[in-house]
């Protein structure tokens, strides 16, 4: 099964708010979002954002120009059907973010709390890296949000990549500054407690 089959799959069958990863609020994103660019006109892109509320959010915080991406058209669906009428607001793409093309101008902000860790090939995290540098300003923010090491090994029935904060900047090298890391203890509607490593760098200015 290729990687959009499965994710189709899984938010066909699941209930956004029964899935592992779902949170009531993103909290720790929208914090860090806040801090990094507190204009609300801020060019804000979420990837791997899915069915996720964190658009919910963003929009309540007076954000104005957020776009969605996700590999499921199911999982922005979901999250269209949840807006209702304020799903137009936003911009919603479907693709797989290491290979498509994204439209202009640069973006402000980079979020992520889905995909990264999920990419286990090194080739396929080069061209993930590749797109963050294209698709961010100088001087742009770059949120990542992944497992942390004493975290899952697989999610979803994929096997996954854990990291501690240093070796998830170490994978953006030194075109990004980092600003801050926090850890994040995330629990699962059924009860179980994940690790999260968040990384906040600046693009360097160029």
């Amino acid at each position: 099964m290729d990687p959009k089959q499965h994710w189709e799959q899984v938010y066909g069958s699941k209930a956004a708010d029964a899935v592992s990863w779902f949170e009531p609020h993103a909290v720790t994103s929208l914090a860090l979002i806040e801090r990094a660019a507190p204009d609300g006109s801020a060019r804000i892109i979420d990837v791997g954002g899915g069915a996720s509320t964190l658009v919910d959010d963003l929009l309540v915080a007076g954000y104005s120009d957020v776009t969605v991406v996700d590999l499921s058209a199911a999982a922005l669906a979901a999250a269209q059907a949840r807006l209702g009428s304020v799903a137009r607001q936003v911009h919603w793409l479907v693709g797989d973010i290491t290979s498509m093309d994204l439209p202009g101008p640069p973006y402000d902000l980079w979020h992520d709390r889905a995909v990264f860790h999920f990419l286990v090939e090194e080739a396929a995290r080069r061209a993930y890296v590749a797109q963050v540098l294209r698709a961010v300003r100088p001087g742009g923010h770059v949120i990542v949000a992944t497992f942390g090491a004493q975290g899952p090994t697989q999610c979803s029935g994929l096997p996954v990549k854990r990291y501690d904060a240093d070796a998830l900047h170490d994978e953006f090298g030194s075109a990004f500054d980092l600003v801050e890391h926090r850890e994040h203890e995330h629990r699962t509607p059924g009860g179980v407690v994940q690790q999260f490593v968040y990384c906040y760098c600046r693009k360097v200015l160029t």
